[in-house]
């Protein structure tokens, strides 16, 4: 029972629809119905701006954090069902039932699981976007990127000795899971139409008129 405990933990965290929730208070708007139509940071960066951007990213770094930390310290000795409350986090992130199982795709949700899981590790990750994202200006690539070295960082750090290799195949398949999500990205980088982000926050999307 303790893995479902965990599991119902991490999804019921995981899927608080923060970007829906703070367009739809903040500004009267369904975030669905505008740029990407997700929930991610980013989308709500070109939507509405930087403020509403930060406040979103850290709460949704935050979903990855709690219900990790919450199930540690719940179940110390169980790190197998933590991952499961880290997994579920990511899947509520993703497929919210609040909002008909729509959702985000997983990268700053992820973050916070990771975060809680070996913090050095994922700012080795985080310093691997950051570089990538001043390089290409685009946070899909950035972001898989930053994905897919996690599991290097972790395997060589061996971060949790005889369950390193439990978390390394988690951030491995947590990379997957991220990638997939990407795909339609993936398909404008292949055509060199995949957007860019600007150096600094862009006006509102009704004020410019515009169709990000």
């Amino acid at each position: 029972m303790d893995w479902l405990y965990a599991s119902l933990i991490g999804y019921f965290f995981g899927s608080i629809p923060t970007a829906w929730l703070l367009c739809k208070i903040f500004y009267g708007i369904n975030i669905f119905e505008h740029g990407s139509k997700n929930m991610g940071s980013t989308n709500v960066y070109r939507t509405v701006g930087g403020k509403a951007f930060a406040a979103n990213l850290a709460i949704d770094v935050l979903k990855g954090m709690v219900p990790v930390l919450l199930s540690a310290h719940l179940w110390p000795t169980h790190p197998q069902v933590i991952f499961a409350a880290a997994a579920f986090a990511m899947i509520g992130h993703t497929l919210s039932f609040w909002v008909k199982f729509k959702g985000g795709k997983g990268v700053a949700t992820g973050l916070g699981v990771f975060i809680a899981l070996s913090g050095h590790h994922a700012l080795y990750a985080l310093a691997v976007f950051l570089v990538v994202l001043l390089i290409t200006r685009m946070v899909s690539v950035s972001s898989m990127i930053a994905a897919t070295s996690l599991p290097f960082f972790l395997w060589y750090g061996k971060v949790l000795g005889e369950y390193t290799i439990y978390i390394t195949v988690f951030a491995a398949l947590v990379a997957i899971f991220v990638i997939v999500k990407h795909k339609t990205n993936i398909q404008r980088i292949l055509k060199g139409t995949e957007s860019k982000l600007p150096l600094f926050a862009p006006k509102k999307e009704e004020e410019s008129g515009e169709q990000k």
